[in-house]
């Protein structure tokens, strides 16, 4: 499968990662000197882009004047002349009507086309405007808090950008089969609100006449919270079913105590819905025993256990413990820029034993020169004079990292 990636950002780069990390050559064109996200934190010491080193690992690169007609050219016959593979298209761009299904299924017939969009009908929303719309900043944060929490998590994007890559696979097979192509759009704002559909938020608004309000680190219906420790840790704990809230209570000692607050009050909290409904007592209980014990001692006591629970990490901390080295997913590359650093594969594993190597990204234009001539058939009298009437970029002098 060949694809070539129009893009910036989130989703759509990831999507096409997703798909190279698969096994697709995936080209990706920005202009000359990148797209927007080219340059976008965290940056390395010698400037460049960790984000978008992150992004496009196993990509190819290439950089053409998109501006001009005969870059439009260009990269129009790169989707029609890319062999019985080709002929795939993954962009967010917008206002680039060259770029659009209708102009293209004309050079190609059999063309596969992912549009990313912030709303169906084509106006403009990025991950952070589409979370607001939707609602999840009105129910994350302290209880009583007053004004909206956004989090740092781009879950629109990353949703999205999977539904591209899927929608592809589908889009693929089907043509392989019947011969047609395909026109998909996916849009952010729409995969946010089939999330909050899909997971009973909408429902609850509508048929319950709920207004869902603020919990802090509860969990909605049933009973999760976080724990300080005596020495400063912190500790998630998830009590989802019976056998999980009965190891918490026989692991903190707190069975007999609970039993009888079960029986003084009529409960029953074997069940996630009296666990959430006198949660605050359980918590207050909970916070004692936590509040009286050390880290090390918190995970003695769960380990073995079937209770769900963490203790809170930062990044720092995470790349300095010796678990993530040791997962097979995550690998050491060399990246230009970079150097030498923890990158994870794709998530997915495929039988048992080792997983592919991890393939590092593009430095920009890169495969310029490569992509044109095996493609179209350029020779390097040709690429050079592109080169130097700037259609195209010229290869890159790597960075090295600092």
């Amino acid at each position: 499968m060949r694809v070539l990636e129009v893009s910036s950002f989130v989703a759509a780069p990831l999507g096409g990662m997703t798909l190279a990390q698969l096994g697709a050559e995936v080209i990706r064109v920005d202009p000359l000197g990148g797209a927007p996200d080219h340059s976008r934190w965290p940056l390395a010491p010698s400037g460049t882009s960790l984000y978008w080193a992150g992004l496009n690992k196993g990509k190819k690169s290439i950089t053409v004047d998109l501006r001009s007609a005969e870059g439009q050219r260009l990269v129009t016959r790169l989707v029609a002349e890319s062999g019985p593979d080709g002929g795939i298209v993954l962009t967010n761009a917008v206002g680039r009507r060259w770029l659009e299904y209708g102009e293209l299924v004309r050079h190609r017939p059999d063309l596969v086309h992912v549009q990313v969009e912030g709303h169906h009908d084509g106006t403009p929303a990025v991950d952070y405007t589409v979370n607001a719309a939707v609602g999840f900043p009105m129910v994350t944060g302290p209880e009583g808090h007053a004004d909206p929490v956004n989090h740092v998590l781009p879950a629109w994007d990353i949703a999205c950008g999977l539904y591209a890559s899927l929608g592809i696979l589908s889009a693929d097979r089907r043509r392989r089969i019947t011969g047609q192509g395909q026109r998909m759009s996916v849009a952010l704002y729409d995969v946010a609100l089939a999330m909050a559909g899909n997971l009973g938020f909408l429902a609850e608004a509508q048929v319950n006449r709920v207004v869902r309000k603020r919990l802090g680190n509860y969990l909605y219906g049933g009973f999760a919270r976080d724990f300080a420790t005596r020495d400063g840790g912190r500790v998630m704990v998830c009590a989802l079913t019976r056998r999980h809230w009965a190891d918490l209570l026989d692991a903190t000692g707190l069975a007999e105590v609970v039993g009888a607050l079960e029986r003084s009050l009529g409960a029953d909290f074997s069940t996630e819905d009296d666990r959430f409904e006198y949660r605050e007592v359980l918590a207050g209980l909970l916070n004692r025993w936590f509040a009286r014990h050390d880290l090390a001692e918190v995970r003695a006591a769960l380990a073995g256990t079937s209770l769900l629970w963490s203790v809170y990490n930062t990044f720092s901390d995470l790349v300095a413990d010796d678990l993530i080295a040791s997962n097979p997913m995550i690998q050491v590359i060399d990246q230009p820029g970079v150097g030498s650093h923890l990158a994870p594969g794709i998530p997915l594993a495929f039988g048992v034993g080792a997983r592919a190597p991890v393939a590092r990204a593009p430095v920009l234009g890169e495969h310029t020169e490569e992509v044109l001539a095996a493609t179209l058939g350029f020779s390097d009298a040709e690429l050079a004079e592109l080169v130097e009437r700037g259609v195209v970029g010229p290869a890159p002098a790597e960075r090295t990292a600092v």
